[in-house]
Order: C-alpha cells, then sequence, then structure tokens
C-alpha cells in the first residue's frame, strides 16, 4: 500500500523523500552492530575456505546477494587495492561497491546519467560514510569518453572493484576500458540471449528502452569471452545468473573458474530465455579476438 501511494508522487517530491528520509530506513545497515558482524565474516571468510562461491552471498546494499560474494573475494585478496568504481548505480546506496565504502573503507567513483541520483547519493555518502572518499560524476557512458571520465577521477591503474550495470553498451564499455586494471569485474548479462554468442552491435547514442526493452547487452558467453580475452576467468554469478562476477587470472590461484552453464541454472532463466523469440530478428554481432 505505501509503495502505491508513493508511486503516485511527483519526481521532485519523490527525490526529497530519498535524499533526507532514505538514512531512517536503513540506518541499521550503517550501524556499529553491523560493521563488527562484518569484520567477523572478513574472519570467517580468510580462516575458511571449504564451502561453494555461490554461498557466501549475502545482501545489505546490493540488489541481490552480491555483497557477500563480493566481500569474500577482497577478503581473500586482504583489500589490497580498495578502490573502486561504479557506474549504472543510480545514486550509489543500493550498489554493488557501497557496502565495501561503508563497511570496508573503500574509496571509489560512481558515474551516473541521472543528475538527481548522484546530488542524494552525494549528501549521503559524505554525511553518513566519513571514513571514504567518494566521487560523483555526472555523464553519459559511452566506449568513448570512459577512459577520460575515469581518468579525470584521478583513478587510474590497479583498483578492487570495477561495477558495470547499464542497461545497453555494457560489454563496449568494459571492452574500451584501459584506465583502470581491477581485480574483480562484476558486470550485468543478458540471459535471455541464452547460450548464444551474440552482442547487440554498439550504438554511442543508445538509451534504455531503445527500440524493445530486451534488445541490449551480450549473452553470457559473449561476455565470458571478453574476460578470458582481458586475462579474467568467471568466478561465479549472482543465484538469478544474470551478474557475472570475473577474477584476475594471477590472483587466488587456488580458486577455481566456473562455466557459463552452471551460472545459468536458476529457473528464471528458461523463462527469460523464452523473450528472445521476440527479438530474434534484429541485428546482433559477434566479436572477434
Amino acid at each position: 500500500m505505501i509503495k502505491r501511494v508513493y508511486s503516485l508522487f511527483p519526481e521532485i517530491l519523490k527525490h526529497f523523500l530519498k535524499k533526507y528520509f532514505r538514512y531512517y530506513f536503513i540506518k541499521e545497515q550503517l550501524s556499529l552492530v553491523e560493521y563488527k558482524k562484518q569484520q567477523d565474516i572478513v574472519f570467517f571468510n580468510q580462516k575458511n575456505r571449504f564451502k561453494p562461491f555461490c554461498e557466501y552471498g549475502f545482501k545489505l546494499f546490493s540488489q541481490h546477494e552480491e555483497d557477500g560474494l563480493l566481500l569474500y573475494l577482497f577478503s581473500l585478496l586482504n583489500f589490497s587495492h580498495p578502490t573502486f568504481v561504479e557506474f549504472g548505480a543510480d545514486d550509489g546506496i543500493n550498489s554493488n561497491s557501497a557496502n565495501l565504502a561503508v563497511h570496508h573503507g573503500f574509496n571509489g567513483l560512481f558515474i551516473d546519467g541521472n543528475k538527481q541520483a548522484l546530488n542524494r547519493g552525494e549528501y549521503f555518502f559524505t554525511r553518513y560514510v566519513k571514513k571514504s572518499e567518494i566521487t560523483f560524476k555526472h555523464a553519459f557512458i559511452t566506449a568513448e569518453n570512459i577512459n577520460e571520465i575515469i581518468g579525470s577521477s584521478e583513478i587510474s591503474g590497479e583498483i578492487g572493484l570495477l561495477s558495470i550495470d547499464i542497461d545497453g553498451n555494457d560489454y563496449w564499455v568494459w571492452k574500451a576500458i584501459k584506465e583502470i586494471n581491477p581485480q574483480v569485474v562484476i558486470i550485468e548479462t543478458h540471459n535471455e540471449f541464452g547460450m548464444k554468442d551474440i552482442i547487440v552491435p554498439y550504438d554511442p547514442a543508445y538509451s534504455y528502452p531503445g527500440i524493445h526493452e530486451d534488445y541490449h547487452g551480450a549473452s553470457p558467453v559473449a561476455m565470458n569471452k571478453l574476460a578470458v580475452s582481458k586475462g579474467y576467468r568467471l568466478i561465479g554469478s549472482n543465484k538469478l545468473g544474470f551478474n557475472f562476477i570475473f577474477l584476475k587470472n594471477d590472483l587466488l590461484p587456488n580458486l577455481k573458474s566456473c562455466s557459463v552453464e552452471s551460472c545459468l541454472t536458476h529457473s528464471s532463466n528458461l523463462e527469460a530465455q523464452k523473450k528472445f523469440e521476440k527479438i530474434s530478428k534484429y541485428n546482433y554481432v559477434t566479436d572477434g579476438f
């Protein structure tokens, strides 16, 4: 009922409420109790490596259980490069990087095309996450400008996390990135494409939803091929199988890679793949390496 009433509010009122009252709904997620809990999780992760990767997941700020999966990896990496770059996360509060910033001292950069959302995010992190230095940059991201955007924020070289979810040119933007060398990459794939090796052609002017809400992005197979070409291996995904997590090949050699198929076992993937019929006659490409 509350959500239904909220949906009727004008956008300016929604922005005001999100900016000034969001904290009161999530303050327990920022608490000292949660911080101590996560320190215990880090200790456990570093001492106990016997569970399957997928079982380390939990959700605090992320869309699903990505918070726990990423914390597991950075626990094993001893938080050696506590910097992130994330784009497509709106205000950054519900994101793959927020937990790392709030409870583990990561600094970083949020990039988004929604200026109001970035305003909310900057207000929130400046006021409530004082131990991390977070930059918010408003930009329409393309393969041509992404390196300049990142470089202008004085972030370069090896970082901890790169998170990409822009509902469009995710594949082509990651392919273009050279300014940073992330240890871990989490990126959205398009499970509607199933096990096909296909990518929607690059369009620098693309804005979701385009000509069809399901016609964008790259298949899991194509994204994995790109990752391999860039020196990464697939470690796992969220349970629904659309956020793939990649790790640099020279890191954590005892942590085994997994297959694309093993990430697509959730029943929702079969339903998603049925949607492909409606967009099957559109143009697709296969990238050669």
